[in-house]
């Protein structure tokens, strides 16, 4: 029986695994003794097999026939067809009328890859990835601050030794289980509205107003200047800009945080004692605190809050961001966003350009500048001015996306919609080509953890049936319009070759990286620049100095803005979401999962049982929770620890039960991160 080392399809943790099998009905999953999960998974881990043998698995490519039925049809035909009507877009309207859509579940390979592709074989600015609606925020906060984004700048193992860790906007008990157990000695402070089960295990939980995440910031560093424990002499050592910052805060004392948020004033001062009088202390970030329109600014005063207690860069404590899909990290350096080019490089520094240029062989002035944010994407499709064609890879916008109707609306406005998928997804069903590609046991390739660690993903199998990699897909794809075949590797090794030649010199540094060393099992985190002795990579970030220029931390003032859409008597309620612990993301793996959709199988509306009387429900009916944008049907959950003024519900569910039909999808305007968690709803009973 076959068997090989590689790591869990599901999220950023990349939680080492063991997997074995002749075929893919005899495929089985060990946990690994690996680093972040030391011989654990969580139950999505323990069934990924599962979603190899999915009975509607995508083995041959689909073309929308004259009746509108999805049919077989051959490769040629398929990707025949969609060149055709790729090559006719951009003469009739453009290169920019065609569209490219990512995901931050592809391997670092597929990523860089694709925006190769989008940016020299269609010549269009118009690519991004679902990773805007995950990473954004903490990624521009995380720059702005110290000159690099990368989630934790410290191995996951560190926080073993924390004596006490905040966690904003972080339910890591559900969406990353095996972390927990490094969590085990550490007082957590959990800022969350809802009594999620990270809260139940804190110290302290600071449940708050939904999008008042920023206002705790602030209420937390002016306790830490008023009482005294801000670090004066790594402040002057090590930072610039704290006076700067120190402004906004000094007008959020504790009693006027406690008006806003809801938390008590002692909790506040508690919190920030709890941290600053710790030996060693995290201040770790999650979507909770990051997806609002003010997602940048909430995760610079959370920034802020941990060099003015001088975390960042001091062993044995720091700041860090919590990744959140399997390659969220990867899949944001090396050329999916629309404003980045590989190596973690900027599309409109002319050094940059022309570096990655030269290693294309290509001239810089072809290349196409800054494209647009995933939202912003997606709105314009079928526009005038718009792309009138998009191909989709690794992602379920039509689930996904904030005000999913209206997103739904715009791609069924395409003249040409390719989905490359492994399961037949809500995007999917939409598409004019479906094409069927290999999943994580039947492919080879890297990923990057959230402590930007590489690793190798190892193939078990083939792909089932007709299915092909991405890789083989973009090949043909681009000889198809007019590319040097061997300008597109149609295999893992050569592209990340290639990746490592464009990240050299870049702030992802990859160049001292090879599959050689990696299947040695040399554990390397970049930045990891070739030279004339192997680089050892780099475990930690800023012990020594910071990313800008003149190696210091940079302080950055942020203000209060409040949510973009406030309650109204229309809508009293204020509604949040997220995941929970037996499904990811939009659902399409997961919903296939007979003992994931065992424990869970419909979406539900998490309620305090006075506000579910209030609005005429009753436990285990259903309801409908309606916005100014859309309505969606869920099973009414009460709970007595919910805030009376908010509701949650998770959003991996389709059709009706999609909570993105409400969601609110004001963007932030630093990074374009939308307001999932956030917005103004009422409760109302379904009825017959």
């Amino acid at each position: 029986m076959s068997e090989i080392a590689t790591h869990c399809p599901y999220c950023a943790l990349q939680c080492g695994t063991t997997i074995s099998g002749t075929d893919t009905a005899t495929v089985a999953v060990r946990p690994a003794d690996f680093p972040v999960n030391r011989g654990g998974l969580c139950q999505k881990g323990w069934t990924a097999p599962e979603v190899l043998r999915a009975p509607d698995r995508l083995t041959r490519p689909l073309l929308r026939d004259r009746t509108g039925r999805l049919s077989p049809a051959s490769w040629d035909d398929a990707l025949d067809l969609v060149a055709e009507r790729l090559l006719r877009l951009r003469s009739d309207h453009g290169p920019d009328a065609v569209a490219v859509f990512g995901s931050g579940a592809l391997t670092n390979e597929k990523a860089y890859l694709l925006g190769k592709f989008a940016r020299v074989a269609l010549g269009t600015s118009r690519i991004d990835y679902n990773g805007r609606f995950c990473m954004s925020a903490a990624a521009t906060a995380g720059n702005a601050a110290f000159g690099l984004d990368r989630g934790l700048p410290f191995p996951i193992t560190d926080l073993g030794r924390a004596s006490a860790v905040l966690l904003a906007g972080a339910n890591v008990a559900e969406t990353m289980p095996p972390l927990m157990q490094h969590l085990e000695q550490a007082a957590l402070v959990v800022i969350d509205p809802r009594p999620s089960a990270t809260a139940a295990r804190a110290a302290l939980h600071l449940r708050n107003t939904p999008g008042t995440d920023l206002v705790l910031a602030l209420g937390l560093t002016h306790v830490a200047v008023v009482d005294g424990l801000v670090d004066e002499e790594y402040v002057r050592r090590r930072t610039q800009g704290f006076a700067d910052a120190a402004g906004p805060v000094m007008s959020w004392w504790p009693e006027r945080v406690e008006q806003v948020t809801g938390v008590p004033a002692a909790d506040l001062q508690r919190a920030t004692h709890l941290l600053a009088e710790a030996g060693n202390a995290y201040i770790l970030t999650g979507r909770g605190a990051e997806q609002h329109r003010d997602g940048t600014g909430t995760v610079s005063a959370f920034i802020n809050l941990a060099l003015a207690l001088g975390l960042p860069g001091t062993p044995g404590s720091g700041y860090g961001c919590l990744t959140g899909q399997g390659n969220g990290q990867g899949g944001r350096e090396h050329g999916q966003k629309a404003d980045q080019l590989p190596g973690y490089r900027s599309i409109t520094d002319p050094a940059d350009r022309e570096h990655v240029a030269r290693v294309w062989d290509v001239d810089p002035g072809r290349l196409p500048g800054a494209g647009v944010g995933a939202y912003q994407l997606l709105d314009s499709l079928g526009r005038d001015g718009g792309p009138r064609g998009l191909l989709v890879f690794g992602s379920n916008p039509a689930v996904s996306a904030p005000h999913a109707a209206h997103i739904t609306r715009r791609l069924r406005s395409l003249d040409l919609l390719v989905v490359a998928d492994f399961l037949p997804s809500e995007t999917a069903a939409l598409a004019d080509v479906v094409l069927p590609v290999a999943q994580w046991a039947e492919e080879e390739g890297t990923m990057t953890s959230l402590e930007g660690r590489v690793l190798r993903r190892r193939a078990l199998l083939p792909p089932p049936g007709q299915a092909r990699d991405e890789l083989r897909v973009l090949h043909d794809l681009a000889a198809r319009l007019g590319q040097p075949p061997e300008r597109f590797p149609a295999t893992a090794r050569p592209v990340f070759d290639e990746l490592r030649a464009a990240s050299r010199g870049g702030r992802a540094d990859y160049s001292g990286i090879s599959y050689d060393r990696l299947d040695a099992g040399e554990a390397l985190h970049w930045p990891c620049p070739d030279g004339a002795t192997a680089h050892p990579g780099t475990p930690r970030l800023f012990l020594e100095s910071f990313a800008h220029p003149g190696g210091r931390a940079r302080f950055v003032p942020v203000e209060h803005r409040g949510p973009a859409e406030p309650t109204s008597d229309r809508f009293p309620l204020y509604a949040t979401t997220g995941r929970v612990l037996a499904h990811y993301q939009s659902g399409t793996q997961t919903r296939r999962v007979a003992e994931l959709t065992g424990v869970l199988a419909e979406p539900f509306v998490q309620v305090h049982p006075d506000t579910a009387a209030r609005s005429g429900l009753t436990e285990h009916g259903l309801a409908r929770v309606r916005s100014a944008r859309g309505t969606m049907t869920a099973r009414v959950r009460c709970d007595a620890g919910m805030r009376l003024d908010t509701v949650f519900v998770p959003f991996h569910f389709p059709a009706g039960g999609r909570a993105n039909l409400f969601t609110d999808p004001a963007t932030d305007p630093a990074c374009g991160m939308p307001a999932f968690k956030v917005c103004a709803v009422r409760l109302e009973p379904e009825t017959a």
